[in-house]
């Protein structure tokens, strides 16, 4: 199956939501918000390329964005003249924390490159910032530690992750409600489609571009030559600044697969991740890349999860993108296009998949739109249905299937300390080595 863009499913969700008319749906007031301009947020959106855009796009129904940044200073023009988003008005800064520094600001949405997500998070916490953070929240295994202990130590602020699939309520929100009412009986085995890294290189180094600021791009990265192929639309090709597909789609179906075996708290977690069938396109020594001028995340893999019931989840490139989930009494497939199995076509969860049951998955909020749970629960107060601790327990796994797979061996791991055992190079890459000047607050 060929990648779904979001916007093919955004337009699935609504066309989603016209088919399931006999399930009620709570709508919120939006109109009121966009009337009331006493009621409206102020926002600040820090990153405005693609996603940023049509994020900030989205945050305009809920509040006024007050200031636009970005280190590409054609990406935040552009969005500052956007009459969808800074109105000609808005203030356009190259430097994140004039966005933190501004009292007037409640709410920032970071969009960023992966590899900055953490610390811009953190800081918007420390400076009193509701946040919205587009997936995966963190690049490292020591980054969610440090975001964690950020959310306790500010529990009034709410963090939204922008795994949107926990908002599909005619697909993926269907699939979790038939494991959690245990209609596929015990679960065994999760596949999880995420298709594999493009590869290419080498690439050509240059001089970056006058509109770009490339050392404040780079960040807590090493600092290294400019290749249009390390920036934008292909950062996530890199280990530098991302883990390829593992963070990419996997930040959304291992979410789903989560959520669905409800091992989403902290604590719980693989026991074994065996990444001995993973392949990479650049010849790596103890995880890391040989090259510097190529894609190096891994392009072709099948990494298995092993928990301490018998279950499995498969992290894999092969076979169509999407969620095979497995029980003893049916199986059933979910991707942003279709669900299918025996359970969807005799619809076995027709009376138990209804107002109660979508209410109960959105943490006891109406179901609605993915943002317009955010501005709620600011609102309200509680936990948002994409809430930062459950996607830390996503991100684990991520990790664990990118560093084991870098090593291309099994690793063991502690749910319990969070720490991999056994095994020091892999131990090591729990963590990295953040340039000077670009250091992530310690919390606690």
């Amino acid at each position: 199956m060929s990648q779904s863009s979001r916007r093919n499913f955004l337009k699935h969700s609504a066309q989603t939501t016209a088919a399931l008319a006999s399930v009620p749906y709570w709508s919120w007031s939006e109109q009121t918000l966009a009337a009331s301009s006493q009621d409206r947020m102020k926002i600040g959106c820090i990153g405005l390329g693609g996603m940023g855009t049509g994020d900030a796009h989205d945050h305009n129904r809920f509040g006024d964005i007050v200031a636009v940044c970005d280190v590409d200073a054609n990406h935040r023009e552009r969005a500052r003249n956007d009459e969808r988003i800074g109105k000609g008005k808005a203030q356009s800064v190259e430097d994140y924390r004039k966005v933190l520094d501004n009292k007037e600001i409640e709410v920032v949405s970071i969009v960023t490159p992966d590899h900055w997500h953490t610390k811009i998070a953190i800081e918007a916490l420390q400076a009193g910032k509701h946040v919205f953070c587009q997936k995966p929240l963190t690049l490292t295994l020591a980054e969610n530690l440090a975001i964690r202990a950020a959310c306790k130590a500010n529990p009034k602020l709410v963090f939204l992750i922008g795994t949107q699939q926990r908002s599909d309520r005619g697909l993926f929100m269907r699939a979790v409600n038939l494991v959690h009412q245990g209609l596929l009986g015990d679960i065994k085995k999760i596949t999880c489609g995420i298709n594999g890294s493009p590869t290419g290189g080498p690439f050509a180094k240059a001089a970056p571009p006058a509109n770009l600021n490339w050392d404040m791009w780079l960040g807590q990265s090493p600092k290294v030559d400019y290749i249009q192929q390390r920036c934008h639309n292909d950062f996530r090709w890199w280990y530098e600044y991302s883990g390829g597909k593992f963070t990419d789609w996997g930040a959304h179906h291992i979410d789903i697969a989560l959520w669905a075996t409800k091992m989403t708290e902290q604590g719980s977690g693989p026991v074994e991740i065996d990444g001995t069938d993973c392949k990479h396109p650049v010849e790596m020594k103890d995880g890391n890349t040989l090259s510097d001028d190529r894609f190096n995340t891994s392009n072709d893999f099948n990494i298995v999860h092993k928990f301490d019931n018998g279950m499995e989840i498969h992290v894999t490139s092969r076979g169509d993108n999407g969620l095979l989930i497995e029980g003893s009494k049916g199986r059933i497939f979910v991707n942003r296009e279709r669900i299918t199995g025996k359970p969807i076509e005799e619809q076995w969860d027709k009376d138990v998949y209804g107002d109660e049951q979508l209410q109960a998955l959105y943490k006891g909020k109406p179901h609605e739109g993915h943002k317009a749970n955010f501005y709620r629960c600011i609102r309200e107060g509680g936990l948002p249905v994409s809430d930062v601790y459950s996607h830390l327990q996503t991100m684990n796994l991520c990790h664990l299937s990118a560093i084991s797979g870098r090593l291309a061996r099994k690793i063991r791991w502690n749910a319990a300390t969070e720490k991999i055992e056994g095994d020091e190079v892999a131990a090591s890459m729990q963590a990295r080595a953040q340039r000077a000047g670009f250091e992530i607050p310690k919390v606690g």
